[in-house]
């Protein structure tokens, strides 16, 4: 489901993409910060190069030293034609995540980690593109979060809640953590620590989000144990062609709002 909606979604960005092209000369244009090399890193910012290839946009990356970060943001964030800028968590030191994701320009921010940021987050926008591609709506429905990340989670939480939508939230605090997700109709899981969230912890018919992403032997996997997966009676994102693919798509939905915005105006 999350490859079909992803494919009609890049056909309409690459449309827009040609039509920004053809009346403006304008490329969108994507700079990503990268401080450490991990797998899974590495895998994402690929599938962002690719992506961009295939819409007609630009894609650059700089591997840098995370005390170079503010020098370089000024610099791009002067820059006419970056219109997107991302530093790709984690970074080298996650404590000064909070203070380089600030210094991202509003309009630029496209990830949406800075508190000023003009787009919604990609990931949370994606699994709600998700959720109602599956024809599921979450008015009257009990959903329940694992993990609050920057990322996912705590951007998630505020927009289910700003929707007034019913949201338990399961952190590292939360006692009985198994009984907390069987109350759940809608489990959204994205922690990336692999298999946290277990068969026993899923109520029958319930709906399962897998957005989280972990290395585990060299492999890409979700935050959802196998025995989750073989199960019949619940609804549950695959574990490849779901979230992912939508998030790349949110991603560069706000990189081309951004492009549309700082055109000059007639």
């Amino acid at each position: 489901m999350g490859s079909e909606l992803a494919g009609f979604i890049k056909e309409r960005q690459a449309q827009s993409v040609r039509s920004l092209s053809q009346s403006t000369n304008i490329k969108p244009k994507l700079a990503i910060i990268k401080t450490v090399d991990n797998p899974v890193i590495d895998l994402y910012v690929r599938l962002k190069q690719s992506y961009a290839k295939d819409i007609g946009a630009e894609v650059e990356v700089y591997r840098i030293k995370q005390n170079e970060v503010p020098d370089l943001l000024v610099r791009l964030n002067s820059d006419k034609s970056v219109h997107g800028i991302i530093i790709q968590l984690p970074i080298e030191d996650p404590k000064q995540t909070e203070e380089l994701v600030n210094q991202v320009a509003p309009e630029k921010d496209v990830d949406a980690l800075g508190e000023k940021a003009q787009f919604e987050p990609a990931t949370p926008l994606a699994i709600l593109w998700l959720l109602s591609g599956f024809n599921i709506d979450l008015v009257g429905k009990h959903v329940v979060l694992i993990g609050r990340g920057k990322l996912v989670g705590g951007p998630l939480e505020k927009m289910l809640r700003a929707s007034g939508i019913n949201v338990t939230v399961i952190d590292s605090s939360t006692k009985n953590v198994a009984a907390v997700a069987r109350e759940a109709d809608v489990i959204v899981t994205a922690t990336g620590r692999p298999a946290i969230l277990t068969s026993d912890m899923v109520k029958s018919g319930a709906v399962v989000v897998d957005a989280g992403v972990a290395s585990e032997e060299g492999k890409t996997v979700g935050d959802v144990a196998k025995d989750v997966l073989e199960r019949e009676d619940i609804n549950i994102t695959p574990a490849r062609g779901g979230v992912g693919p939508l998030t790349i798509c949110a991603l560069f939905e706000n990189l081309i709002q951004a492009v549309e915005r700082s055109k000059p105006h007639e």
